[in-house]
């Protein structure tokens, strides 16, 4: 068995976020589609729901033996290898990457915040690099990315909570703010949140919150202005999801954008963008004008 018999047969248009768009340039979406492939195959890997634990270990080290060496153990992580040596790019961000889904298949319960976030280090962090590291951005934007990264993922667990709970018995949300907030673990299979649950997802969607607060500078750190178009689009985007799991109950009510609402959000966080760089740009020749004058 290989990671192709576990697909979900899910690919990047189904996503929450955009990945790879038309907004970034065209040379940079081959490898960047690579490695989302490539992370789309790990995925569905440790996430079946009937596949033996062993075997999902087994086909997980396979995919890092290839990214190390090349060995031919898995289509995606070929193609990825491939496209990495091609571009020069490190193997880094992707092997950071297995070791987050080698932890979805041995750890089902998160005791802390921080223990969260230390797995959001390794399954949300490196996507958000890797893409920086292919853009030739600056390490000094990891922070911020990091932070958006790390927000993304944590909407993604809270949206799927009631999910990753019937079907793998996987939960996310840190037992200690259950506790705090008097939910149970169990409060996850119903057909609908309890007040308990929903106090404890708001106290976790005020957190995501405030990662995206320390991500708002991101896409004003990035130098390629399409990248930057992207990133205020996808932090305009999570915001208002993040604003939405304050008061929605994600076993019971639907917490995606419809389209309409996307491509209207999509637009706002664009506008935001360029009328950031253009005031920008305004201060800085306004300086220069003054500083020859003088």
């Amino acid at each position: 068995m290989d990671a192709a018999a576990l697909s979900s047969g899910k690919g990047h248009h189904d996503e929450n976020f955009p990945v790879a768009s038309l907004i970034i340039r065209k040379s940079h979406r081959p490898v960047i589609l690579a490695f989302y492939r490539f992370a789309r195959a790990a995925d569905d890997v440790a996430d079946h729901p009937s596949a033996a634990r062993n075997e999902k270990l087994r086909i997980l080290e396979g995919m890092f033996r290839t990214l190390r060496s090349g060995f031919n153990t898995s289509r995606e992580a070929v193609a990825l290898y491939r496209c990495l040596l091609e571009r020069n790019l490190t193997a880094r961000h992707a092997l950071e990457l297995l070791e987050a889904f080698r932890r979805d298949v041995t750890k089902l319960r998160y005791r802390t915040w921080d223990e969260l976030m230390d797995y959001c280090r390794y399954s949300a962090a490196p996507l958000g690099r890797f893409v920086l590291d292919v853009h030739g951005e600056s390490r000094a934007t990891w922070p911020a990315s990091d932070a958006l990264c790390t927000g993304l993922q944590v909407i993604n667990h809270l949206q799927d909570c009631a999910k990753d709970y019937r079907a793998l018995d996987r939960v996310y949300l840190p037992l200690d703010v259950l506790r705090e907030s008097g939910a149970e673990v169990t409060d996850l299979g119903a057909a609908s949140a309890s007040p308990r649950l929903r106090e404890a997802i708001s106290r976790l969607a005020v957190r995501t919150l405030h990662l995206l607060e320390q991500s708002r500078v991101f896409a004003g750190q990035i130098r390629d202005c399409r990248l930057a178009l992207e990133v205020g689009i996808i932090q305009r985007l999570a915001e208002n999801l993040a604003q939405r799991l304050l008061t929605r109950d994600p076993l019971s009510e639907r917490v995606h954008h419809h389209l309409p609402e996307a491509v209207g959000l999509a637009f706002a966080g664009g506008a935001g963008v360029v009328s950031g760089r253009l005031r920008t740009r305004s201060s800085r020749e306004l300086f220069t004008q003054t500083h020859e004058q003088s």
